[in-house]
């Protein structure tokens, strides 16, 4: 007598994906961080060093500034265009071992200018890097250009008339992060106007750091397509109903919620109330270099702690690749190869 084959625990890093909320030196390998820093003559504050994630009251100013400058220090260590091409090359390889297909990755050019000739110039060298990543790696890759919450409205404005300039050239997006308590929603509209107009697809963080409210603001005065992060449109169901007859995905990055102390344990982090509401869900992982977790561990919580079924993780990738501004081509291959990976049973 044979037994039923077993669906229910398929290889997660062969289920086809799209990333959505990653930012551009979060997504850098540690080692590479630590190679960067010895060879610069830079040197990391002791929490860098460390390969333990980590966990900091991010939701208290104070802890927020703590991560920031631990961003900052990271960020230090790229110093030339080698640089920048070996870390649009290795994070290419590490999505493409994760299942990602497509990744859309997040940079804020003004926060490597002086450094790199200029905001046109480092985006260029970006956006050039990303298509020999493609070439080398398969991995699709688009780029949102984000805006600073902390730094003035007209530095996003700046920020979205660049965006605009390569719309369809590369840039698929323009964003909006930092912290929420810095800076309201309604405060950079002029920006994603300039964005909306070229196209771009709409994606500031909210929900994190603050309430609902903030996610309002994102879909109400920005017109957000995404959110990034969203979780905290939980508390109040009115939103949530605005969420799903929207379409508003929520990038939802479980490790990164419980890192800066935005819930206390990853089975907190509320992504079936989402789901149950109607709210498409992106699972994401934010800055894996700080929070020592990549996309594949993201899917894992959702179906080690959130007990989600295979049928369940296979929707929350086509929620990623719907989401996305992956060519059409791209999005036909993934959504083919989701139905692939449900239809195949796990190796006894």
């Amino acid at each position: 007598m044979t037994s039923e084959p077993d669906f229910s625990r398929r290889d997660l890093r062969r289920l086809p994906k799209a990333h959505l909320h990653l930012h551009f030196t979060g997504a850098m390998r540690h080692a590479t961080m630590v190679e960067l820093a010895e060879r610069h003559g830079v040197r990391l504050p002791d929490l860098l060093l460390s390969t333990t994630p980590l966990h900091l009251a991010a939701t208290d100013e104070r802890g927020w500034f703590r991560f920031q400058r631990l961003y900052d220090a990271a960020r230090s260590v790229l110093r030339d265009e080698a640089d920048v091409r070996r870390l649009l090359h290795e994070v290419a390889e590490d999505e493409r071992v994760d299942g990602s297909g497509w990744l859309e990755i997040q940079v804020d050019p003004s926060g490597y200018a002086a450094r790199f000739d200029g905001l046109t110039a480092f985006l260029e060298l970006v956006l050039d890097a990303a298509r020999a990543a493609t070439a080398s790696t398969g991995v699709g890759i688009g780029l949102l250009v984000g805006a600073n919450r902390t730094r003035p409205e007209l530095d996003a404005r700046t920020l979205a008339r660049l965006a605009a300039r390569y719309s369809h050239r590369g840039v698929v997006g323009f964003g909006l992060a930092n912290d929420e308590r810095r800076g309201s929603a309604e405060t950079f509209e002029p920006a994603f106007r300039i964005a909306r107009r070229a196209d771009l697809l709409l994606a500031p963080h909210g929900g994190e750091l603050l309430g609902a409210d903030s996610v309002r603001g994102c879909v109400e005065r920005l017109e957000a397509d995404r959110v990034g992060h969203g979780v905290r449109a939980v508390e109040d169901p009115r939103l949530l109903e605005l969420l799903a007859r929207r379409g508003v995905t929520c990038e939802v990055c479980p490790a990164s919620n419980v890192a800066l102390g935005v819930y206390p344990t990853v089975g907190d982090v509320p992504i079936r109330s989402l789901l149950a509401a109607g709210v498409p869900v992106a699972l994401s992982a934010d800055d894996p270099l700080l929070f020592a977790s990549r996309l594949t561990e993201q899917y894992e919580t959702a179906r080690l702690v959130h007990g989600l079924a295979d049928t369940a993780l296979a929707e929350l990738a086509r929620h990623s690749v719907r989401a996305s501004r992956a060519p059409a081509a791209i999005r036909a291959r993934l959504r083919a190869g989701i139905d692939a990976w449900l239809n195949r049973p796990t190796t006894p």
